[in-house]
């Protein structure tokens, strides 16, 4: 879409700087050609015009969709005196519309581009902060089971383990895994700190 606006803007610009320089002169048609068939692409009729003295007129040839003109007619266009541009009629040179048009084409299309570059961004990196907290909750799932199978329980029976060790996991969590160990987790009093015994007063659910 981006290059789509480029070429708009491109062509309103140079029908904006043929109405600034260039010059009305009537020219007669001299030769016409259509352009060769190349895929779906559209075929333009191209002119090549003659002052009424038999010169040339200046730039690259006349340029339309469809056929408009014979040879041996003569038409009023508005040259390019430095040759840069091709002569234009004065109704395909007016390019007030055409610019407001393509100004507005151009940055609908800068906005798209840069709205889906933003959003490619922002789904990347969502994409590894989920990545991210799936590896760290594994890894101190992993971490937990080892301290249940490896810690002594306390006189009163319990495994006691700071929440804060373990950021990634819920108490539900916590409880699952411990369940998964044979234990069971305490919800009741815990002041602060997850407790695991083979029984409990008062059990965390699972999740």
């Amino acid at each position: 879409m981006s290059s789509l606006a480029v070429g708009v803007v491109g062509m309103a610009r140079e029908d904006l700087t043929l109405q600034q320089r260039g010059e009305t002169v009537i020219a007669t048609v001299v030769g016409e050609r259509l352009d060769p068939p190349e895929g779906r692409k559209g075929r333009n009729w191209n002119y090549t015009l003659e002052h009424e003295d038999g010169t040339r007129v200046p730039g690259p040839e006349m340029r339309t969709t469809s056929d408009l003109y014979d040879v041996g007619q003569t038409v009023t266009v508005i040259e390019d005196p430095e040759a840069d541009l091709r002569p234009q009629t004065p109704g395909q040179a007016d390019a007030t519309g055409e610019v407001l048009g393509a100004a507005g084409f151009a940055l609908a299309a800068i906005g798209s581009v840069v709205w889906m570059a933003w959003r490619g961004s922002v789904t990347e990196r969502e994409t590894a902060e989920v990545v991210g907290q799936a590896r760290l909750r594994r890894e101190q799932e992993e971490k937990l089971r080892e301290t249940l199978r490896a810690y002594s329980a306390d006189r009163r029976g319990y495994i006691t383990v700071s929440p804060g060790d373990y950021p990634a996991l819920t108490h539900g969590r916590a409880a699952r895994i411990a369940w998964e160990e044979g234990l069971r987790a305490e919800a009741a009093g815990n002041r602060g700190v997850w407790r695991f015994s083979e029984t409990v007063i008062e059990e965390v659910p699972h999740s």
